[in-house]
């Protein structure tokens, strides 16, 4: 009998993501996520932080998935800002190659969102570093109700933060792995 099953009634409990969201505008980048973990149907913790500052404050990260793995990666990724200072896109695709060809990090459950003054990128297990078309982006199993709301009035808020808070309002009232216990945080730009 298989361990893994796509039955609900059989299946081992899974972590669900999250919801993080990037807004950038002309003045400021903000990541905002919820706070909420849950496994299965169990809301677990109803207040983590899963954004965070990282290289002196110069940079911006949010994840979806595994806490563990995400703060691995967070370490690897001050590694890599450290040996290419000020260079976020060199040190996300060097974190991406290490990521997707060590045996030990490609077991790692993540997926995660940075950004800096010039840059929002997300990172993801398989190898890619995307720079978002659009100066909105979002992970985890509330992003793209997230990323809707934030495209739908993006054109009508100048203030980040004010935008990416009102479109995570409408993921939490939508998305049942979604709470509204937010963590912002923002760089001028």
């Amino acid at each position: 009998m298989p361990l893994v099953t796509d039955d609900p009634q059989t299946a081992p409990p899974r972590w669900h993501a999250t919801t993080i969201l990037a807004v950038r505008k002309p003045d400021r980048v903000v990541i905002i996520g919820d706070g909420q973990v849950s496994i299965g149907q169990t809301v677990m913790k109803g207040n983590a932080r899963k954004v965070r500052t990282l290289h002196g404050g110069r940079i911006l990260a949010g994840f979806a998935g595994a806490t563990a793995d995400a703060f691995t990666l967070f370490e690897r990724l001050e590694e890599k800002l450290e040996r290419f200072p000020g260079q976020l896109q060199r040190a996300a695709v060097e974190l991406a190659k290490d990521w997707r060809t060590e045996k030990y990090l490609q077991k790692l459950e993540a997926m995660l969102i940075v950004a800096d003054r010039e840059v929002t990128l997300v990172l993801t297990g398989t190898g890619d570093v995307l720079e978002p078309e659009h100066d909105v982006v979002a992970i985890g199993s509330g992003g793209n109700y997230a990323l809707a709301a934030a495209r739908a009035v993006y054109d009508y808020e100048a203030d980040a933060e004010a935008l990416a808070t009102r479109a995570m309002e409408i993921a939490a009232d939508v998305c049942v792995y979604t709470n509204s216990s937010f963590t912002i945080e923002t760089l001028d730009s």
